[in-house]
């Protein structure tokens, strides 16, 4: 299982649209091929920052499965306008201690 994170920067004044076409948006992500889960959290700081995590099976399963798919096609065009600056997006894998 790997970790994805995404700091998320909406534009003042949409979150509570960005809240809403999310949660439209999650029907697509989750029906991916190899995605386990995902959390979206507000800032309770800024309150137009977003932290998005998702776990996936394989790294391959979002770098290719989902960014190549049709699905991702739409996941852009629901919400990709939103962010300023656009995120940066990593993959962490679980420290076995």
């Amino acid at each position: 299982m790997i970790l994805e994170s995404a700091m998320l920067y909406v534009t003042k004044g949409n979150e509570s649209a960005f809240e809403q076409d999310f949660a439209k948006a999650s029907t697509i992500i989750s029906s991916m091929t190899g995605y386990i889960h995902h959390e979206l959290y507000k800032c309770m700081e800024t309150d137009h920052q977003y932290l998005l995590l998702v776990q996936w099976e394989t790294l391959e399963d979002h770098t290719i499965g989902f960014r190549g798919s049709e699905g991702y096609q739409q996941w852009k065009e629901i919400l990709h306008h939103y962010y300023d600056p656009f995120p940066k997006v990593e993959h962490f894998e679980k420290v076995s201690l």
